[in-house]
């Protein structure tokens, strides 16, 4: 990854968190352990502190920041798909931010809820517990069951095991120029996505 002082503050990273090398961190950035932080993803911490608590994920192409004296923070086992932003907010633990939402600055996601693909949150948003949270502007939809919190519980759990398996067997490396026979699989994990029996 490149890292970067400023005023003084360099960012911290645990040991166990797994930072891909395209990743930018810049100043007030705190990386707890067993996190994942993505390809391409953008925390800067030049004005406000960027903080991702123990086990959570920020994916690639992702971008955390916030104004002057704001922490941006993802709390413990936060999930945060793909191409999201999160400026001056607070994930709270153990939720979900789907693929290329927006949550804004003052917005607090409550625990264990899921804000789906696309939203767009408000600033100074607040729901309840266990929230299904889309649309722009994203309202809540209705509560999570107990089921669809423990699949996502389940899926944060692959991202710790991909931060551990990216620290001790990631390398860069030439391409082949043809296929392999009987190429194998790179994991044999049984977790996929969620099927819905009705539309939300």
């Amino acid at each position: 990854m490149t890292c970067y002082s400023l005023g003084g503050l360099k960012p911290v990273i645990d040991p166990t968190a797994f930072v891909h090398p395209s990743a930018v961190l810049i100043g007030d950035v705190i990386i707890g352990p067993k996190c994942y932080v993505g390809p391409q993803a953008s925390l800067r911490g030049d004005f406000g502190r960027i903080v991702l608590e123990e086990g959570a994920n920020v994916q690639d192409t992702c971008v955390m920041h916030g104004f002057p004296d704001s922490d941006t923070v993802v709390e413990r086992n936060g999930h945060v798909g793909h191409g999201a932003v999160l400026h001056g907010c607070r994930i709270g633990e153990n939720t979900l931010i789907g693929m290329n939402a927006v949550v804004m600055d003052g917005a607090v996601i409550a625990a264990r809820s899921f804000v789906g693909a696309t939203a767009f949150v408000k600033a100074a948003f607040r729901c309840p517990e266990q929230s299904l949270i889309t649309g722009s502007p994203a309202v809540v939809k209705r509560q999570l069951s107990d089921e669809e919190v423990a699949w996502k519980t389940a899926g944060t759990v692959e991202y710790q095991e991909l931060a551990k398996r990216c620290l001790e067997d990631m390398k860069v490396c030439e391409p082949l120029t043809s296929l392999e026979p009987d190429r194998p699989r790179i994991s044999n994990s049984s977790f996929r996505p969620k099927s819905h029996g009705k539309s939300d």
